[in-house]
């Protein structure tokens, strides 16, 4: 009888244990674009060791799997596009967003280096992912702005994703293509377009979309493209959301400025990217970690410019006070 008490109770406490582990861990989603990437450093780091917390990262690689994730997952964070993040908000999904920390990320290749301008693509076929989702809404909004129709005036042959019409670039199926970065950069290497090569390259950089925003807007040349966001009830959070978010925005600068060690750290886990065009992109990405309740003016400008085309892709209405976490 002892004996079968004593395995009952050491039964019991592993019991306990992996209950509590599965506490300790905290799930984060991302795609593998950039504003996944300081989550990598936050993993290797061990950032919420002294709040007893484990990260685990979880891959979305489209913005259903997104959706589905943000719907059915035990997912507490999770890296967004600030229209998705709006939508969701407006359907009383229980999500806050935290921070926009992507401002500048799209951006057009040719292989033509005499495309300039978005109308110098008219009537060419250009590869474009997520559709109806960042990008294709930043690029049609500036398409309708310089006063052409994305429907009859260009040819979008739309793709599951930036990495996909990368490899369309690449393997020459297509010689114009939307990219977010790092796909931009990695493409460029692939084909030995960068760094730029005595004979002309294949692959050009053409229309940075954040320029163009700046332009045709008459604004800054960027625009919130994604951040953090938190799911479920902040109360009782605050103390992780805050360490959370503190070391999110250490990670974000630590990334930035060791491109070559944070490229070879983020593909680890994302072996999709390649090492040397993820490093080259760094540089031209603009990123940087704002608070949500700070880049309200920025989203507000953001979000009113598609509900004035599509209210849809916002859920119908600019998002109230609530979704900007304090």
């Amino acid at each position: 009888m002892i004996k079968l008490l004593r395995i009952y109770y050491i039964s019991l406490i592993f019991s306990i244990t992996a209950l509590a582990s599965q506490g300790d861990k905290i799930v984060v989603a991302g795609p593998f674009a950039s504003v996944s990437h300081p989550i990598m450093h936050m993993i290797k780091t061990n950032a919420l060791k002294d709040l007893g917390k484990e990260i685990e990262f979880k891959l979305w690689k489209n913005p259903d799997e997104l959706r589905a994730l943000v719907l059915n997952s035990d997912v507490k964070f999770i890296a967004i596009p600030t229209n998705v993040a709006a939508n969701l908000y407006n359907k009383n999904v229980d999500i806050k967003l935290l921070n926009v920390s992507v401002w500048g990320i799209l951006g057009m290749v040719s292989r033509d280096e005499n495309i300039k301008i978005l109308s110098d693509f008219k009537d060419k076929e250009i590869a474009v992912p997520f559709r109806a989702d960042m990008p294709d809404i930043v690029l049609q909004e500036l398409i309708k702005k310089r006063g052409l129709n994305p429907k009859k005036d260009f040819k979008f042959k739309y793709v599951a994703s930036p990495i996909d019409a990368m490899q369309m670039l690449v393997l020459r199926q297509v010689d114009h293509a939307l990219l977010a970065e790092p796909a931009i950069s990695i493409a460029l290497r692939k084909t030995g377009s960068f760094p730029i090569k005595l004979i002309a390259p294949d692959l050009y950089r053409s229309v940075d979309l954040q320029e163009e925003w700046g332009k045709l807007f008459k604004t800054e040349a960027k625009i919130p493209q994604a951040g953090m966001a938190f799911l479920g009830k902040t109360k009782g959070n605050e103390v992780l959301i805050k360490r959370f978010m503190d070391e999110y925005k250490k990670s974000l600068e630590w990334y930035k400025s060791n491109p070559k060690e944070a490229s070879q750290l983020v593909v680890k886990t994302l072996p999709m990217l390649e090492a040397d065009g993820l490093a080259d992109s760094i540089e031209h990405v603009n990123l940087n970690h704002v608070n949500a309740t700070d880049s309200k003016k920025d989203l507000e400008f953001f979000y009113d410019v598609l509900k004035g085309s599509n209210p849809k892709l916002i859920g119908g209405k600019l998002p109230s006070q609530g979704f900007y976490y304090e």
